[in-house]
């Protein structure tokens, strides 16, 4: 069960060809949260060897935008999605059902364009302004820090809606997971970042309450969509307090 779970995870947060065989039933879907965390090191450690890669044949700002497209493309543009989505319920000022309703529609609006284009232009800037010396530690913390967010996020606020994609999280509540994923961020931070970590963690705390609270108040909870908006957000944070404290002069 175990094993199926976390190739339900692979399956469902990237676009690695797993056999649906090798991901077993619903309850096997329904535990595969558990592993979002260890998918997102996996996702940091194709993306560590690829920079590698881009940077031995590239300058760093080139290397920088296919790095991204890498990003982009593991996980089928899936969050981003949400993040679009997101931003057209949430700065429509329309009542919580329309906010809702409107998530479901497919298409990107205008707020939703935006939200793309500058997210997705502040992560191309804080790529190419990272420090060598703790380049590729951070590049592995980005997609592990989105995923451990999707999960405290979907163990900590209700399901907004009757039914829908992350539906299953609703039913699946776990304070026990919620615990385990932030001691995960803290230990690997820390671990990856030393000192400085203690500042990712926080500011990564207080980001998930303020967003959690924001989309509690708008909907009443989460919805897929506002998961995929909340792993985009957060992937920024690791990039954006080591590029400031470095700024600081706080890292050498």
């Amino acid at each position: 069960m175990r094993s199926e779970s976390f190739f339900s995870a692979v399956r469902f947060l990237t676009i690695v060809p797993v056999p649906e065989s090798w991901c077993g039933d619903e309850s096997a879907f329904h535990k595969s949260p558990e592993w979002y965390p260890l998918v997102g090191l996996l996702i940091g450690l194709v993306m560590v060897a690829a920079d590698l890669i881009f940077r031995w044949l590239l300058p760093v700002p080139v290397a920088s935008v296919l790095l991204l497209l890498v990003m982009i493309a593991v996980s089928g543009a899936l969050h981003l999605d949400g993040l679009a989505d997101s931003a057209d319920a949430f700065f429509s000022s329309r009542g919580r059902e329309k906010m809702l309703e409107i998530m479901k529609d497919s298409r990107s609006g205008p707020m939703g364009v935006t939200a793309l284009v500058l997210v997705l232009l502040l992560k191309l800037m804080l790529l190419i302004s990272l420090p060598d010396a703790w380049r590729w530690q951070v590049i592995l913390l980005i997609p592990f820090v989105g995923r451990c967010s999707i999960v405290v996020v979907s163990s900590w606020l209700p399901y907004a809606r009757q039914e829908g994609t992350a539906a299953f999280t609703a039913n699946n509540f776990s304070w026990s997971r919620f615990g385990i994923v932030l001691g995960m961020l803290f230990v690997v931070t820390l671990s990856l970042l030393g000192g400085a970590g203690l500042a990712v963690v926080a500011i990564f705390s207080l980001s998930l309450w303020l967003l959690g609270h924001y989309s509690l108040r708008k909907i009443g909870g989460f919805t897929g969509d506002t998961l995929g908006a909340t792993c985009e957000l957060m992937e920024l944070l690791p990039p954006l307090c080591v590029i400031i404290l470095a700024q600081q002069g706080l890292l050498s």
